[in-house]
């Protein structure tokens, strides 16, 4: 019986943090859960392409709606969308295998966590969880594991990236596993961990929102 996974990696000028996304997949391949790793990239002029190969992952071009893209390559039943900036803890092979053999109806993401010794990055994670745990819509750094008959029925054909995903599943068909996703922290180091405020929409408008921040 084939692997069920097929991992879809969006990636551009991932260079720096692709080698530890891959590298924590390395369990899944042990564990017989994974059975394609598609690295999809969007015009990278780093080394992302060469590091995707020397791993004898699949490299595909698509600049525009990567996700969809991965998706039409990927030979699973199932299907873990993952940025390249996050790499998973150890334990989400066995987090994963559980899932798919109990809730095939349901998608799954992981547990945030940045990787930065800055406090604000845990005030970011308790932020992310809190909008994760009330509205059911977790970051695309979470991850987003989702069966290939789940994926066809949210979709209906359209070409969705994992935040539409995330939005056309609902809360009730998405549960946290007990595994962490492990993301980078540049760009919100760079920003110097500025948020966008609510009236600027999108993830941290509706994260207001769920605190009450705004009516």
């Amino acid at each position: 019986m084939p692997a069920p996974i097929s991992i879809i990696i969006p990636a551009q000028n991932a260079a720096a943090d692709l080698p530890a996304c891959l590298e924590s997949l390395m369990p899944g391949l042990e564990a017989a859960l994974i059975r394609e790793v598609i690295v999809v990239d969007q015009g990278s002029t780093d080394a992302t392409t060469r590091i995707a190969e020397a791993t004898g992952a699949l490299v595909i071009v698509a600049a525009d709606q990567p996700v969809l893209a991965g998706v039409a390559q990927a030979r699973g039943e199932w299907l873990l969308i993952l940025p390249a900036g996050t790499a998973l803890s150890r334990e989400w092979t066995e987090r994963a295998g559980d899932h798919i053999d109990t809730r095939p109806g349901k998608a799954a993401f992981f547990e945030l966590r940045y990787r930065s010794d800055d406090p604000r990055a845990r005030a970011f994670e308790k932020d992310a969880a809190r909008y994760s745990q009330k509205l059911g819509q977790p970051l695309p750094a979470q991850g987003l594991l989702i069966s290939r008959q789940l994926y066809d029925e949210v979709a209906s054909g359209h070409a969705l990236d994992s935040a539409g995903l995330v939005h056309a599943l609902g809360k009730q068909r998405l549960v946290q596993l007990n595994a962490q996703a492990r993301a980078s922290a540049a760009d919100l180091e760079q920003s110097g961990w500025r948020r966008a405020r609510p009236s600027g929409g999108g993830y941290w408008r509706t994260l207001f929102a769920a605190k009450g921040k705004t009516g």
